[in-house]
């Protein structure tokens, strides 16, 4: 066999050169590169092998959408591989989580306000990544309000608007709309309150939620503690958490 070294090969006027026949393979050694300046490789309709292809983009012909593969066929991403996804993911099918925020308030706070106002330092914010997107909140909250028959009346906030609020009205203008109400009984109790509330912004942008609270008979509401107190195993000091999950569409 011989070798034949040439820097440049061209075909005849109007023809393209065709490199051996049918059945023919031809070997690019290790170590050696083909370069495209400037030009496009066409490949055929369907590339068959099972060796790796290393590149930095991949993209459809214009106009025409990506497809990877068949019906029936799998791809795998290999334990401790990552995909970044910065456009919008489609035909996932919906209910899928996309994001979680949380916030703990561990320390004792109290209100002696008659009309709904926000317990400080208890709300998140969050920013849906599509207008489609729902929130579910969950709230769980400590509470105590002294006195025998003593209440208090909370009510859930996104941003300024209340949510999971009762819209028929009121009987008289005195009843206030309200999320839940506290009933307590014993100065010597702590009541768990827990709700879930599934909101449909449609926004992309931050939304805080938090929640208000007002006394209702003339005493002191309390979060994380009873109302009264004693340096006893029977007077739990408590914490409350407010979460919210983005459920993507």
């Amino acid at each position: 066999m011989s070798e034949i070294k040439v820097n440049k090969i061209s075909p005849r006027s109007g023809t393209d050169v065709t490199l051996g026949d049918s059945s023919d393979t031809f070997t690019v050694p290790s170590g050696v590169g083909l370069t495209l300046t400037d030009s496009t490789l066409l490949l055929p309709t369907t590339v068959t092998a099972t060796t790796e292809v290393k590149t930095n983009k991949i993209s459809p012909a214009t106009g025409v959408a990506f497809a990877l593969g068949d019906s029936g066929d799998t791809f795998t991403v290999p334990s401790g591989a990552t995909i970044v996804n910065s456009g919008t993911a489609t035909g996932f099918g919906g209910g899928k989580i996309g994001q979680v925020v949380s916030t703990t308030l561990s320390t004792i706070t109290s209100t002696t306000s008659a009309t709904f106002v926000d317990i400080s330092g208890f709300a998140v914010s969050i920013t849906p990544t599509a207008t489609s997107s729902k929130i579910l909140v969950l709230v769980n909250m400590g509470l105590s309000a002294g006195g025998l028959g003593n209440s208090c009346q909370l009510r859930m906030m996104r941003d300024s608007t209340a949510i999971c609020i009762n819209t028929d009205g009121a009987i008289g203008s005195s009843q206030p709309a309200a999320t839940w109400q506290l009933k307590e009984y014993r100065d010597t109790r702590i009541a768990n309150q827990g709700m879930n509330f599934l909101d449909s912004p449609s926004s992309t942008s931050a939304i805080s939620y938090n929640v208000e609270w007002r006394e209702t008979e003339g005493t002191t509401l309390y979060m994380n503690r009873m109302f009264g107190t004693s340096d006893s195993s029977s007077y739990p000091w408590t914490a409350s958490t407010i979460t919210a999950m983005e459920v993507l569409a």
